[in-house]
This record gives structure tokens, C-alpha cells and sequence, in this order.
């Protein structure tokens, strides 16, 4: 039989030191929430490949759709011949993404690529060039994503200077003492002091920070963001990389606020696993680039188009938006009553099922006791991530998909986890 650990040492020998993995596993299988290593180790995932797969491991309606799509071609290159189902794709995100005007679409390959994109039209539409993006943001791993990324360590560290013209405002943040009103001020203090607003093609927001530590930012504060880029003539960008396709308990968590970006980036949940992205936004501002300075070899890949339509579906049909409200009821109420015996817990928050809790050391948030609990879960058939601008923060993505039984299994492990990662410590702390 082979072994994880055998996996991890040809991984070692073959693949790039940068390229990381948060768990010792080595995935063999995987149905819905289910993953199965290859020394058959059973998991709950509530990781989902980073809210990728939504609609669960293996959703049959999307592995029919692939194969359909398999028997008639795999790629032609849209640039060279058109198909169907990347049209009928930017009709329905048209359709379904925030905003109460006319829109069109770009498909592109991942988040970062969908992220870069909607910063060139936003400058080819505004004649503009700076950028305003928020601490703890996240946006991409690429020279011009790394830059807007608001997290030194390890996006930044050794990759020599962030292209120009980037500039960070605050995030709010109640837990770690940033108030809207801060944030917005900062906001303001960077077109006082730091930049024209006249130079200022864009803002970019993810509306809940995803590796950030999943903060969700207040509606008052995207309304706030609002104002300020209307009255300046900015395209405010909403990254939903994250946070899209019924994660937060509705289709984009944008819908929370009321607020409409300008602009819109997707990927992640968008086609269950299979690689595709999206930059949906103001048909004005979408068709300001010329033709032929958007798009590549595989944007919008026939095979991820088909995905991405039954995901879709699957959310309609399956109920997915209510699903995840209910999964996230029942997670927040676990966490809230081990937030109860456990001091080391500070703070229980979450969206629809983009759940989290941060975890703190006599009042300093704690990395330490982060890392100790996702071992303790790992090692009880626990699959969860950490995050945080700090490093002590736990995210909980589990497919919506994920049936009660899985939740409930979900539920009692991390009370384990949490209580003999911490408990003892957190009684002495």
C-alpha cells in the first residue's frame, strides 16, 4: 500500500519548495464531503479546496456535463472558434450578478487571472492607473495580485518590489479595533495625502476577507465605499473569488450590503473543481478594452463552461443558498457553546457556511494554538484551514452539499479537537 508519507517524499524530491500543503494527506477518493487518502483514512472535508467545491465532491450532474461535453470537444480556443457554452455561461452570471444595469462577461482561468483582468479594464475605461486595495485583503499569487494583496508573509516576502500605483486603506475590524468609520477615514486619507483621486482607476474589496481571517465588512462600509467611488469616477471591484456562488448563505455576498460593485471577479465555487473564472461587470465598462486585449489560449474552456452551468443549476435545484444558512446555524451554535468552555476562543463569526473562530493566549492572538487544532482535527478525520492576518484564525468551508450526518460528525470532532488542543491551556492561560 502506498503511503502519505511515501507521497510527501517523492513530493519533496520533484515539486517547487514554494509550491506548500497545509495537511500531511495525500487524497486517493472523494464523494460530497467525503475524502479518502491513499492509506484509506476517512475525512469530512471542510476545506472544499478552498470553497471550490461547493456542490460537493463528484456532483453527478456535473460529471455529466463534462462528459457530454467530452464526447463533442475539448477545446477550440473561443478567440478562434466561439461555442455555446461560454455564451450561454456569461448569460447567466449577466443575469445573476448584483447590480440593476446592463452587463457582460469575461472568462478567464483563476481568480488571480479574473482579479488582473478586471484591474485592466477598469483602467482602460477610467484613462486611469492607481489602485486602492484593503489590508488583510487577499487577490492572487501573480506580480499585479501580490501587490494588491494586503499580507506580507508569505505572499510578498522575497519577491522584490509590488508594481506601482498600489495603495492600502483599512479594513474594519471589531475584533481587532478598526471601526468603519476608521476605515472609511483612511480611505479618504490616501486621496488627501497619497494619491489624486483623479489617478484612481479602481477600488478592490473582497466583501468578507477570505485568507484575511473571513471579517465581514459591515454594509455601511460598502456603502460607504460606494459614495466615494461615485463621487470620483472610480470602478469599485467586488472580489467574490471567495465568497461566491451561495457560500455567505446567498448567491454573492455582495447581496448582503445592497451594494452593486462595478465590477465583479469569480472562480473558486464557480464550476465545482474544474478551472475557470469570471469578470462580470457594467457593459460600458466591460467593452472598454479593445478587441483582442482580454481573454487567453484557455479562458473559458468548454469543458469548465459546461461545469460551471450544472453548478449553477445544482445550487437552483438543491436549494443551496437556504443549505448554506443552515449549516452555518449549526456551526456558529457549536462554536458559540465550546466558545463557552473553552476561554482560548475569542471570537465565533461567519456568514451562510463561510464560518470562523479566532483563537487567542491571554489575549494575544495565537498561531500556536490555531496550528494544535487543526492537527487535532485532522488527526480525529477533521479536514479545516487556518487563516487570519495574525495566523489564529479557523475557516470552515464545507460543501453545501454536506449532509447532515457529515455536519453533525463535523460538530462533535471539533469540539474534541478544540478542547485537546486547548482547553488545558486555556484553563491555565
Amino acid at each position: 500500500m502506498t503511503t502519505n508519507n511515501e507521497i510527501f517524499e517523492r513530493r519533496a524530491n520533484a515539486v517547487a519548495r514554494g509550491v506548500g500543503s497545509i495537511h500531511p494527506v495525500a487524497a486517493e477518493r472523494a464523494e460530497n464531503a467525503r475524502v479518502w487518502d491513499v492509506e484509506g483514512r476517512e475525512y469530512v472535508d471542510f476545506a472544499a479546496g478552498i470553497a471550490v467545491v461547493n456542490t460537493g465532491h463528484r456532483h453527478p450532474r456535473l460529471q455529466a456535463a463534462v462528459e457530454q461535453q467530452l464526447q463533442q470537444f475539448t477545446h477550440t480556443c473561443f478567440h478562434v472558434l466561439a461555442y455555446e457554452p461560454y455564451i450561454e455561461l456569461a448569460e447567466r452570471l449577466n443575469a445573476l450578478v448584483p447590480g440593476d444595469f446592463a452587463k457582460k462577461t469575461a472568462l478567464v482561468n483563476t481568480g488571480a487571472e479574473a482579479v488582473e483582468n478586471a484591474v485592466k479594464i477598469a483602467r482602460s475605461y477610467t484613462g486611469r492607473s492607481a489602485v486602492i486595495a484593503f489590508g488583510g485583503g487577499f487577490h492572487g499569487r501573480t506580480t499585479l495580485t501580490m501587490g494588491l494583496t494586503g499580507k506580507v508573509h508569505p505572499y510578498k516576502t522575497s519577491f522584490g518590489p509590488s508594481p506601482a500605483e498600489i495603495y492600502h486603506a483599512r479594513y474594519p475590524n471589531d475584533v481587532h479595533d478598526v471601526s468603519v468609520a476608521d476605515a472609511l477615514r483612511s480611505v479618504e486619507e490616501l486621496l488627501k495625502f497619497d494619491v489624486d483621486p483623479q489617478r484612481v482607476a479602481a477600488m478592490i474589496i473582497e466583501p468578507v476577507l477570505g485568507e484575511g481571517g473571513f471579517y465581514a465588512a459591515p454594509a455601511e462600509f460598502l456603502q460607504g465605499l460606494r459614495e466615494i467611488a461615485d463621487r470620483h469616477g472610480i470602478v469599485l471591484i467586488a472580489d467574490e473569488v471567495q465568497t461566491g456562488f451561495a457560500r455567505t448563505g446567498r448567491l454573492f455576498a455582495m447581496e448582503h450590503s445592497g451594494v452593486a460593485p462595478d465590477l465583479t471577479t469569480m472562480a473558486k465555487g464557480l464550476a465545482g473543481g474544474m478551472p475557470i473564472a469570471a469578470v462580470t461587470g457594467r457593459a460600458e465598462i466591460m467593452d472598454a478594452p479593445h478587441a483582442g486585449g482580454l481573454g487567453g489560449t484557455y479562458g473559458g474552456n468548454p469543458l469548465s463552461a459546461a461545469a460551471a452551468l450544472a453548478v449553477l443549476d445544482v445550487i437552483d435545484d438543491e436549494g443551496l443558498v437556504a443549505r448554506s444558512n443552515a449549516i452555518g446555524e449549526r456551526l456558529t451554535e457549536t462554536l458559540k457553546t465550546v466558545a463557552g468552555e473553552v476561554d482560548a476562543i475569542g471570537d465565533v463569526r461567519g456568514l451562510g457556511a463561510m464560518v470562523a473562530f479566532e483563537l487567542f493566549d491571554d489575549g494575544r492572538p495565537s498561531p500556536e494554538y490555531t496550528g494544535a487544532v487543526v492537527a487535532a482535527a485532522r488527526e480525529r478525520g477533521l479536514l479545516v484551514l487556518s487563516c487570519g492576518i495574525h495566523g489564529n484564525v479557523i475557516r470552515l468551508l464545507p460543501p453545501l452539499t454536506a449532509t447532515d450526518e457529515d455536519v453533525d460528525r463535523a460538530c462533535g470532532i471539533l469540539r474534541e479537537a478544540i478542547h485537546a488542543a486547548v482547553g488545558r491551556q486555556a484553563a491555565t492561560a
